[in-house]
């Protein structure tokens, strides 16, 4: 596994910096940006399901990326047409999915029985219990989709389901919210310290997020490429960063990607 960890100045060039008071430099100086190249990433190929691995997950496993802050798992999946996950449980975990080519079709023991198309996001909330199956909902196509599971910041409570669309404009040249704790702005509620942004970026386009210095973000590129803090993103590559008081999104080239500002 091949990892980049910057440790950027924040104050080096700065006027003020001889200013500064020891403690101030020790706590200000650096911050830190790990890159995760696509191809580090885990694979696993079962034929019908191929699935790219952010983190840990099933006979995957890598100690140094079990997760970043809350966020668990980011599986990169591509389900050939007939292919599924027949019913399994889930438990205490908001788990999201993000639809980018194909259909799945879903269903729940709650009753729920959906297409997810691109363009929509669904949440399901697994909560005190929750069985459900996923399968490709196109008949003569591979879906591609990422589902993504953050850990909860409340236990056993009663699972639930939501599922909304996430206009292409709303996300063109800019960051949409489109999932967090306090939902807004058509976003879908998860019961978890967290929010997780989508955009979409070409040539000029150019977006910057405020984060708390205290919290991790992550960053992931669906497709593309974009210049992240001065980092060059292709598809399927990762920024973790901590100790970051902005992000800043330029250089796009057909760029669509992923923000998650995370509990520490």
């Amino acid at each position: 596994m091949v990892a980049l960890v910057y440790l950027v100045s924040k104050y080096f060039i700065a006027d003020n910096f001889a200013c500064l008071s020891l403690q101030e430099k020790c706590e200000e100086i650096y911050s830190m940006i790990k890159l995760r190249k696509s191809e580090d990433r885990g694979y696993a190929d079962h034929g019908w399901l191929k699935s790219y691995h952010s983190f840990s997950f099933a006979d995957y496993y890598d100690p140094e990326y079990m997760g970043w802050g809350n966020l668990r798992v980011i599986n990169d999946d591509y389900i050939k047409a007939g292919g599924g996950f027949g019913d399994h449980p889930h438990r205490n975990m908001e788990i999201i999915t993000y639809v980018l080519s194909g259909q799945l079709a879903h269903k729940d023991s709650m009753g729920n029985v959906e297409t997810i198309n691109p363009g929509e996001v669904q949440r399901m909330s697994a909560g005190s219990l929750v069985v459900h199956s996923e399968f490709n909902g196109a008949t003569n196509a591979t879906t591609h989709l990422l589902q993504i599971w953050i850990e909860p910041n409340v236990k056993n409570i009663e699972p639930s389901y939501e599922q909304k669309v996430i206009s292409q404009i709303k996300k063109q040249g800019k960051l949409a919210l489109i999932a967090s704790s306090n939902p807004k702005d058509q976003s879908v509620l998860i019961h978890a310290d967290a929010s997780l942004y989508a955009g979409i970026f070409n040539e000029n386009q150019k977006a910057t997020l405020q984060l708390n210095v205290n919290r991790k973000a992550y960053v992931h590129l669906i497709k593309g490429a974009l210049e992240i803090n001065g980092n060059y993103l292709k598809a399927g590559d990762a920024l973790m960063l901590e100790d970051e008081p902005l992000i800043n999104i330029s250089n796009g080239r057909e760029a669509e990607v992923l923000v998650f500002d995370l509990a520490a």
